[in-house]
């Protein structure tokens, strides 16, 4: 049978559309041949996702995002993808959003959880997250750090304004002078380091003949202390005991009259006694001194001695 050139014609333009629609649901990632589950995810944001954009399980790619479209007035969006029906996973699984690198675009993927709940069939939608990206990760950290930096910088600029008024010419003059003594400071401790290092030298022998010195007096300070405590000090101190004991008994004894010097102390009317005798006897020697005739009579040739003639003030007074 001999094929008209008409007939040629419509076999290639037939064979070329069938070409084309495989060519293009391959470069979608779609596959006609395989049987495959849809299922849908409902987002806030997308992130960048895209018709075409692979699904994956365990980093391996299961599928494809057939269709984003927006699912109500609020803007959120829908998520139509497939997957291959040979990945069986739990209808509490999650599909999440992630980055596939540093400077790779977004990818959809499915976080499958094996809890022996019912497995997902074609139509369900299920669970959704997305994945922070590293820029997002970086703008979330860098945020607070720039609001910090920012009150910093303002300080900053306050503390600067109020140095710069403190700093005028009087004050960098002074600090200026202050400078330069402090140089002359460090000069000096210099010389006197200088002066101390040569009078150590010097004296080295002195400081070394003081040094063993108090080393020998330490060892006779720990030699006596070692004869202290060698010494019987608790019967001393019991014996003192004993003796302020009695002390404080005589006393007592002669604060409350007893014995001969507690009658001697307490008894007043013999203190009176005393004192009249005393001063009796004050008055008898100061007439035995103006009146000794009156005591002593003496004659070297063995004459009688005058009767005694008592003074004239006495006898005026008599």
């Amino acid at each position: 049978m001999k094929l008209t050139k008409e007939l040629k014609t419509g076999i290639i333009v037939v064979g070329g559309i069938v070409l084309f629609i495989l060519g293009f649901t391959f470069l979608k990632g779609s596959d006609l041949f395989n049987s495959s589950r849809t299922y849908y995810a409902v987002y806030e944001n997308v992130n960048g996702l895209s018709t075409g954009t692979s699904v994956s399980i365990n980093g391996l790619q299961v599928g494809n995002i057939k269709d984003i479209s927006f699912v109500n007035g609020e803007g959120n969006l829908l998520i139509t993808f497939t997957v291959n029906s040979e990945f069986q996973f739990s209808k509490n699984s999650v599909a999440e959003i992630y980055d596939t690198g540093i400077i790779g675009g977004k990818s959809l993927r499915i976080v499958p959880v094996y809890d022996g709940s019912e497995r997902s069939k074609s139509g369900d939608t299920l669970k959704t997250n997305v994945q922070p990206g590293l820029t997002e990760l970086v703008t979330q950290k860098l945020g607070p750090l720039q609001s910090s930096l920012d009150g910093v910088l303002k300080n900053a600029d306050s503390v600067m304004a109020g140095v710069d008024d403190i700093l005028n010419e009087e004050s960098r003059a002074n600090i200026k002078s202050s400078l330069a003594n402090l140089d002359k400071v460090i000069y000096n401790f210099s010389q006197a380091s200088g002066t101390l290092n040569a009078l150590l030298a010097n004296n080295k022998d002195k400081l070394d003949r003081s040094l063993t010195n108090i080393d020998n007096l330490t060892t006779n300070l720990s030699m006596v202390s070692d004869t202290l405590a060698q010494a019987n000090i608790g019967e001393a101190i019991g014996d003192l005991q004993s003796s302020m004991a009695k002390l404080d008994d005589i006393m007592a004894k002669i604060e409350s009259g007893d014995g001969s010097v507690g009658k001697l102390l307490n008894d007043e009317e013999l203190y009176k006694n005393l004192t009249d005798a005393s001063l009796e006897l004050e008055l008898l020697l100061e007439d035995l001194r103006l009146n000794p005739k009156r005591y002593v009579h003496f004659s070297l040739f063995g004459k009688k001695p005058k009767p005694y003639e008592a003074p004239e003030e006495e006898t005026n007074n008599e």
